[in-house]
């Protein structure tokens, strides 16, 4: 429709200009001694037109070849904008794809573009870590070393790759000098826990997972098994004596001092070293907050002497438990145990028999015989004391 309006108006000046044209009886004299010339008005109007047309091409042909140079440097920095967003598109691609071998060729194209220098480094550092070329990593790494925008990707990016090269001395200094220009978030955090843990700097795990459980940054079951790694490491440190093990207990917080893992492991470390009062107070405020055979195994490890107060009141505790555990056969076995290093025969054979009844554990099982053996040896019964013998041997064996 518009191309109709178009030539019906190119048609309608046509015949307006014909029709004016008809009716011009003006006339033009060109008069230059000798000379003499003489033409229609119509006529020179239109070579007026036609000089005014030349002159205007002549003028646009001389600008566009004066422009020419400038233009063929735009056309050559658009293609190399092109190829250098195409080169980067591919790295990226290749990347994910695992194709690392293609992804740092592409990268290389990539980084002749100036503003994609940067990224292109940071592709190819990581292509070149996934092949184990780790001299390659870190010439893509130097590339960037001086350009102030680019310093927390590649800090954050050497952290990482440091990380899973179990580096985590070199991966540390690249988190505190990432520290150092003051920029704290949590991805930074997470690849720090990593090299700690790597490094067994637990205390610093510790700090690490208290931050960023605080911002829910870590799977709880992730979380936990980092802190009883870090507990276990720290109450089993074979060089503590007895007040520096209280010192490290001190500095548990409240919360985790009642958590099976950590309770067990602090009693047993408390024990070894002969603090069992101690010991027997970890253990119960444990089991008064989450009950754990590993918790009551130890409690039965921190005895108290025969014929004390300390050791009738763990026996009143057991009891009390047991009413509300009647099936519990480590805690059966706990106060079979305890009654009968108070001498309480009657009592420690019931509870050692109902004991070895309910214990599925070998070597719940194994113990069980060899206390029930002592108790006959005590009551001057040798082959009842024989044939429990021979059961603990045989479940030694099993």
């Amino acid at each position: 429709m518009r191309l109709f309006l178009w030539l019906l108006a190119l048609m309608a000046a046509a015949i307006g200009i014909a029709v004016t044209a008809r009716f011009n009886p003006g006339n033009v004299v060109l008069f230059y001694p000798p000379y003499r010339m003489d033409l229609s008005l119509n006529f020179f109007v239109v070579l007026q037109l036609l000089l005014f047309l030349l002159l205007y091409a002549a003028v646009r042909a001389v600008r566009a070849t004066m422009r020419m140079p400038a233009r063929v440097a735009e056309y050559r920095q658009r293609k190399r904008e092109r190829d250098g967003n195409k080169g980067l598109r591919d790295a990226l691609k290749a990347l994910f794809e695992g194709r690392f071998g293609h992804a740092e060729k592409a990268a290389l194209r990539a980084a002749d573009l100036p503003e994609n220098a940067g990224v292109a480094a940071l592709i190819g550092a990581r292509a070149a870590h996934r092949m184990r070329q780790h001299a390659r990593r870190d010439q893509w790494v130097a590339r960037i070393a001086d350009d102030p925008a680019m310093k927390t990707a590649r800090l954050m990016t050497m952290t990482e790759l440091l990380v899973d090269d179990h580096q985590p001395e070199a991966a540390l200094a690249a988190v505190r000098e990432l520290n150092a220009s003051g920029t704290r978030h949590i991805h930074a955090l997470q690849w720090s826990l990593k090299a700690e843990q790597q490094a067994k700097n637990w205390p610093e795990v510790l700090r690490l997972v208290r931050s960023l459980d605080k911002h829910k940054a870590l799977h709880p079951a992730l979380s936990a098994r980092l802190r009883e790694l870090a507990y276990n490491d720290l109450l089993s440190d074979r060089t503590h004596d007895a007040e520096s093990l209280m010192r490290v207990w001190s500095t548990i917080p409240s919360v985790d001092r009642v958590k099976p893992y950590v309770a067990s492991r602090a009693a047993t470390a408390l024990n070894s070293r002969g603090l069992h009062d101690e010991a027997r107070l970890v253990a119960e405020e444990s089991l008064a907050a989450n009950w754990d055979e590993r918790v009551v195994r130890a409690y039965r490890d921190a005895a108290a002497p025969a014929g004390s107060a300390a050791l009738l009141a763990q026996i009143e505790h057991c009891e009390a438990w047991l009413l509300e555990r009647p099936l519990d056969a480590e805690l059966a076995l706990t106060l079979g145990s305890l009654c009968l290093k108070q001498k309480l025969w009657g009592k420690a054979q019931r509870y050692l028999e109902q004991a070895l009844s309910d214990a599925t554990d070998p070597p719940m099982v194994r113990e069980a015989h060899l206390k029930l053996a002592q108790l006959h040896e005590a009551l001057q019964q040798p082959e009842q004391a024989a044939s429990h013998y021979r059961q603990c041997a045989l479940a030694t064996i099993l």
